[in-house]
């Protein structure tokens, strides 16, 4: 007889067991084990009809075709850029993925230079862990000034809300520019430092809070007690 184990949005621990029964089916971060589901990580239930996936809590971020992630450049060669994403590999932005149109043997420093942070998109990874990075699309670019933070690349989905509407509160509470990064970094740029740390503040506080029911409500009533004119 097919039973679950767990409640919706609970944290569980790598091993435990989720469910009993065949009529339930392992989705991403969990496995199944003779008739019962396990859990593979540290991180928060979710149960969609028959499928029971687990949200990792922490960990590095996994690259995906079609991410757009916040990188930032740590090596200049012949051809183009080697840009950390925060993942175990760096991902390689070349001269024919950049937007630039870049003549042969251009500085190629005028247009992304060591420490610069840019957002892009992910075009390729190979089964070598080769990552192929482009900056050809709308938003995608190298971005000045503001200050980056990193959470965890799980909380992602959460911090954006549905269709936009978490990121879109903080913006329009703290009049900042932010861009999320599925690799877990979020680049904030406010007309003053108070208004990029109270935003910085509700984005952390989500990032912490995720698992809780009403957040929304309570990033609302955050912001606007310490909203600033």
């Amino acid at each position: 007889m097919a039973k679950l184990l767990i409640k919706e949005k609970e944290i569980v621990i790598p091993g435990q067991e989720l469910a009993e029964g065949l009529d339930f089916l392992p989705g991403q971060g969990t496995s199944r084990e003779e008739n019962k589901i396990i859990s593979n990580y540290l991180g928060l239930v979710s149960v969609n009809e028959r499928f029971i996936k687990v949200i990792p809590l922490s960990g590095r971020y996994t690259p995906k075709v079609n991410d757009f992630v916040i990188g930032k450049v740590v090596e200049i060669g012949f051809y183009g850029w080697t840009i950390d994403i925060g993942s175990a590999y760096n991902g390689v932005l070349s001269i024919r993925d950049a937007a630039e149109f870049i003549e042969r043997d251009d500085d190629l420093t005028k247009y992304y230079d060591f420490g610069d942070l840019v957002i892009v998109k992910i075009n390729k990874v190979t089964r070598n862990k080769s990552i192929d990075l482009t900056t050809k699309g709308p938003g995608l670019k190298k971005l000045l000034g503001g200050k980056v933070i990193e959470v965890t690349p799980s909380k992602v989905p959460r911090m954006i809300g549905k269709q936009g509407s978490m990121i879109q509160l903080i913006k329009e509470k703290t009049g900042c520019n932010i861009m999320i990064g599925q690799n877990g970094r979020v680049w904030i740029k406010g007309t003053s430092t108070e208004k990029e740390i109270l935003a910085s503040d509700a984005i952390l506080k989500i990032e912490q809070e995720s698992h809780i029911e009403g957040l929304t409500d309570k990033i609302k009533k955050m912001l606007e007690k310490n909203e600033l004119r």
